[in-house]
This record gives C-alpha cells, structure tokens and sequence, in this order.
C-alpha cells in the first residue's frame, strides 16, 4: 500500500499530464532550469574531449613535420585525414542508432569508443598504428556534435535554445587550449620518457570516460520518448524537469510551443524531410570545412613553412585558440536575437578577411590577431549552422538528419588535409588559402537561398 502511494497511479499520473499538455508542450512551456545547465554542462565536457582530439591534429600536424619524424607530406595528409575517414560511417550509424534506440545511450556509447581508442593511440608504436586508432576514434568524433546537438534541439527552451548550444560549444572550446598549452608544457619534460602528443591522448580517453559516466545521470530526450510512444517515460522525463529549480523567474504565457510529434513517424515512415532542404543542407556542411576544420588542422604546419620554430608554432596555435573559445561564451548571448542565415553569412564573410590577413602576414602580432578572429568566428558559425540545421527537421528524424549531414561534413574534413597540405607544399600558402576562401563564397550563396531557420521558436 505504502508503494503505492509512494509511486502514484501511473494512468492517473498519465491523464494529469495530459491535462497539463502534451509532453513537447511541456517542455517548450518550461523555463531555464538547473537540469537544463547541467545538461548543457554535460555535453560541454564530452564536446570539450571530443575537440581536444580533433584538435591534437593540429598538435600531430606541427609535430610530424619536424624532427625526428619528418614524415613525408602525403604520410602526414593521412595522420590528418584518418579521424574524419572514421567519422563517415560513424556519423551515419549514430543517427540511426539515437532515432531508434535513444539520444542518450548512444552518446553514452560514443564517449566509451572514444576512451578507448584514445588510450590506444596514446600507445601507438608508429605512424601506421596512430592513423589505424584515429581512424577508429572517428568512429565517436564524427558522431558526437551533431547527436549531442540534436540532444540539446530536443531537451533546450525555444528562446534560448540557440544561446546554450552555442555556450555548449564555447565551453568547450577551452578544452583544445588546455591540451595545446598541455603539449608544449610537456613537450621538454616528457614524465616518465612518455612524449607529451601520447599524455593528450591519454587525458582525453580518460576524460571520455568520466563523461559517458555522467551521462548515465541525465534523463533521455521526453520528445524521443513520447515519438517512440513511450509515454509514461515522457512524462516521467518531463517531470524531472518541472521539479528543476528554475535559474531565472520566467512567465511562460507567450513562450512558442509545438505540436507533439507522432508516433506513426518512426512505425510507418511519417513525414519525409524534404530532399531539396536536406541537399542545400549537406551542402552547406560539405562546404564548411575546407575553412572551419582546414584552418585550425593545418595552421601549425603553416607556421612551420613560414618559418616559425616548434614550440613557437605550438604557442601561437595555442594562444589564438583561447580567445574564440571566451568570445563564442560571449557571442551566445546574441546568437538567438537574429536569423540563422544573416548570423551564417556574417561570420563566413568575416572568415574571408581575417583568412587573407593571416595568409599575407609573417607578424606574430598580425598571425595570432587574424588566428583569433578566424577561430572566433568559425566557433560562433559551427554551432550556429548545426542548429540551424537541426531546427530544419521533426524530431522522428532530427538525429538522422543532423548525423547524415555530418557524415557528408566529415567527408570534405577528411578530403580538405589530402588535398591543401600537398597543394601548399608544391605552390605555397597562397593557393590553398584561396580554396578556403572560395569554399565560403560558394557556402555564402548557398545560405543565401536557404530556407529561414527557427531562432526562438519551438521545434517539431
């Protein structure tokens, strides 16, 4: 009896919800609240971890590039392309897996991969054995922003949705500046004989396991839930919510709600996204990272062709990534106040002039300066698209899109080291800046006709 009293009557908790709205209602209706933060924090440090090993190519690009390993330029196109060869696939069967089985578990899953290919890289006995791990850890870095963000799509409310995805990503910004000035710290020292690339792999397989473990705390989306028809779930879900502290007082009367997604959506095939949105989509993500991923991936080499010394590169590449990181946390709070496409298009042009600057400079002064603003604005552009993105699509079918997209993005990431290291080593700095530069005017057009995205208001 006293079970029973203690867990409720779950049809008569399911009709009081009901009274209340439907759970997508619910949860657009609902205020910032502590689990909302900590739910952003969450996939901040997971986020963080997976930057810090996107961005160890950066680290691997300026250290095989000298000695006692000096590998050739195309041995190097590989060590840099291998992650995003893995993040493919991965990205692919990550939307699937969350569309059907969960947002949570699957991240949770990534996050183990990702510790334990970590931990096998950090032992590597040569190159050969450090591209066939970072071709497997692909596997959990391709797949782990645009889960986590259709997770934060699914779970944020509308009218700051844009704001805490965009903090998620600043935050974790501060992770790849701890483990570059980790590297140069360690890089004379090497504890134990063990060099400091290896102890970066270490931490962050260790960190990535800390983080799947703090997953297993958060709720599953309730959206997810109540689309697979898991109803009780979903409210239960909701009300750990509804239970939060709120952070700031809010009146809930002119908050966006949305409709309830169907079940049918994921039984019978529901509402198909459009193909022609989804192909701008993918290539706007296709034609992202010949300047978003190549810039900061292959910036120590730069360095390094121009001159610079090791740990000189290692320094600059380490200070002009600790201002996008603070100035995407400041940016956040603008994010929602305007239309994804204007915000896309302005950063991208942004990224044209700073790009020239640092393409035409052999000042530290004018290198770290336009470093900065390159990162800082492709920092506030990544999440903006992914959100934007994600917001494109119902949740039936949020994951699969979102990851799909992803794998397209993972595929110009794997191809744009393969194609501008080799084209900078035989015609100079110049050409292979020019194809970043095209590759934004082309995406700069291409948003331009694009759908408008959904800033402060509720997703299906």
């Amino acid at each position: 009896m006293s079970v029973m009293v203690g867990l409720g009557n779950p049809e008569q908790s399911n009709t009081d919800a009901v009274e209340r709205g439907t759970v997508a209602q619910r949860m657009d209706r609902l205020p910032l609240t502590w689990l909302h933060l900590g739910i952003v924090g969450m996939a901040a440090l997971g986020f963080a971890f997976d930057l810090m090993e996107v961005a160890l190519g950066n680290v691997l690009s300026a250290v095989f590039s000298t000695a006692p390993y000096s590998v050739e330029p195309i041995q190097l196109s590989w060590l840099l392309s291998a992650m995003y060869i893995g993040a493919i696939p991965g990205a692919l069967l990550s939307g699937w897996l969350a569309d059907r089985f969960g947002r949570r578990g699957v991240l949770i899953s990534i996050l183990l991969v990702l510790s334990a290919t970590s931990m096998a890289a950090a032992a590597s006995p040569d190159i050969n054995s450090l591209i066939f791990w970072r071709v497997l850890s692909g596997l959990a870095l391709g797949a782990y922003p645009p889960l986590m963000m259709a997770f934060l799509a699914d779970l944020m409310p509308p009218g700051k949705r844009g704001m805490l995805i965009t903090m998620t990503a600043g935050i974790a910004g501060l992770g790849p500046v701890a483990m570059i000035f980790l590297v140069r710290a360690l890089t004379e020292s090497q504890p134990f004989g063990i060099e400091a690339w290896r102890w970066a792999f270490v931490l962050g397989g260790a960190g990535s396991l800390l983080t799947a473990i703090g997953y297993g705390l958060l709720p599953e989306s309730p959206r997810w839930l109540s689309a697979r028809g898991r109803t009780l779930e979903a409210n239960r879900a909701v009300a750990r919510f509804e239970r939060s502290t709120h952070v700031i007082a809010d009146s809930p009367t002119n908050r966006p709600v949305s409709r309830e997604p169907s079940q049918s959506s994921f039984h019978l095939g529901g509402s198909r996204p459009q193909l022609k949105r989804f192909g701008l989509v993918a290539a706007i993500y296709f034609l992202t990272p010949w300047a978003t991923v190549a810039f900061p991936l292959l910036m120590g080499a730069v360095l390094i062709e121009k001159g610079f010394a090791l740990s000189d590169s290692l320094l600059y590449v380490g200070v002009s990534m600790f201002g996008p990181a603070v100035g995407t946390i400041i940016g956040a709070f603008f994010v929602d106040r305007f239309e994804r496409r204007f915000a896309l298009i302005g950063f991208a042009l942004g990224m044209i002039a700073a790009t020239a600057v640092f393409a035409a400079s052999f000042d530290p002064i004018w290198l770290v300066a336009s470093g900065v603003a390159v990162q800082l604005l492709a920092m506030l552009y990544l999440p903006t698209m992914t959100t934007y993105a994600a917001e494109l699509f119902p949740t039936s079918w949020r994951a699969r899109t979102s990851t799909a997209a992803w794998s397209v993005n993972r595929v110009a990431s794997a191809l744009a080291p393969l194609v501008l290291l080799p084209l900078m080593k035989t015609h100079g700095v110049w050409p292979m800046f020019a194809v970043m530069i095209a590759s934004l005017i082309i995406g700069i057009l291409l948003v331009a006709v694009a759908p408008n995205g959904r800033a402060g208001q509720a997703v299906e």
